[in-house]
């Protein structure tokens, strides 16, 4: 197991370059000149020394090979609207995403893979029929239709919740905190607890259809012990969703994270892109997908972890 995860290890290293490379290519692609788009009308002296001063002035391949080599030592350049460091912009908004991407992952996680598994070792009961139900419902409301609902129905006719911000609060523990995160948590667990619980569901029905569960109920095991044995044997599929969703919670809360002006990665990027703001761009952009590659190696590992035969495939 450990040659296994090893080599998992050292594939991530070419796939994080191809990332950065990608990502580089990608921002460099779009039409006009970042720097124009932010100084507006000024004298081309000016604008050429500009472009001097922030390296745009060399060809692409060099431009690119020094931003690699800086980001890999945490420098990332500076915001061109507010010359704030772009690696300190990162870190405060990577923390706001993961506070709500992990408390969203486990809420979506630990609901859908426990309604899931009932669902499927009860097929056609009552409580099978209301969570395929919910579960369709789940996977056909967009996140950021679902957030704007929420916004109108708890923020402004009821106003339980605050509609924007992440607050004041000194800590992530107290009540001012926890009410500007209940609502961004609940937009963004949606989705991930409808996927995880239809894909638990239909793992449990396969499982149960194998012979080695009618030889269990053959030597006298309880049903208790037997939802056991399916729930390990249905883990790795379902473990591999969960990575999948939590990679997609973390990079893909733009829209969620826009509605709730809530201070993240996707808020972020998305005044990126308003603003052409190519450090910013870039980095956020370059963060998001080693979110990816991170969480996909962490699956592999913990798959391995569950099902050994894994590692010997």
């Amino acid at each position: 197991m450990f040659y296994y995860i090893l080599r998992r290890v050292l594939y991530t290293i070419p796939i994080a370059i191809g990332v950065s490379l990608v990502v580089f290519a990608l921002v460099h692609l779009a039409p006009g000149d970042p720097l124009s788009a932010v100084m507006g009308e000024v004298d081309q002296k000016m604008l050429a020394e500009m472009r001097a001063s922030f390296g745009y002035d060399k060809p692409l391949p060099v431009q690119y090979i020094i931003w690699l080599g800086s980001a890999l030592t945490g420098d990332m350049g500076y915001s061109l609207r507010t010359g704030a460091p772009v690696f300190g912009t990162l870190i405060d908004a990577a923390a706001n995403t993961m506070i709500i991407g992990t408390a969203a992952a486990l809420l979506g996680f630990i609901i859908g893979a426990t309604f899931g598994m009932l669902a499927g070792y009860n097929h056609g009961a009552w409580l099978d029929k209301v969570v395929s139900s919910a579960t369709i419902a789940g996977v056909s409301v967009p996140h950021y239709w679902l957030a704007i609902l929420l916004v109108i129905v708890f923020s402004v006719q009821l106003g339980w919740m605050p509609a924007m911000g992440a607050g004041s609060a000194a800590s992530i523990l107290s009540w001012e905190a926890w009410k500007h995160m209940i609502l961004p948590v609940i937009a963004l667990a949606a989705i991930p607890c409808a996927i995880v619980a239809r894909t638990a569901r239909a793992c449990v029905m396969e499982i149960l259809s194998m012979e080695f569960v009618e030889a269990l109920r053959a030597r006298g095991l309880s049903e208790r012990r037997i939802l056991l044995h399916v729930a390990r044997n249905a883990l790795p599929t379902v473990l591999a969703v969960m990575g999948l969703q939590f990679a997609h919670l973390l990079g893909g809360s733009i829209l969620v994270e826009t509605v709730f002006t809530w201070p993240g990665t996707g808020y972020l990027l998305n005044l990126a892109i308003f603003d052409r703001d190519i450090p910013v761009l870039q980095g956020t952009i370059l963060l998001l997908a080693l979110f990816f590659v991170s969480i996909n190696l962490v699956v592999d590992i913990l798959q391995t972890w569950a099902d050994p035969r894994i590692s010997r495939g």
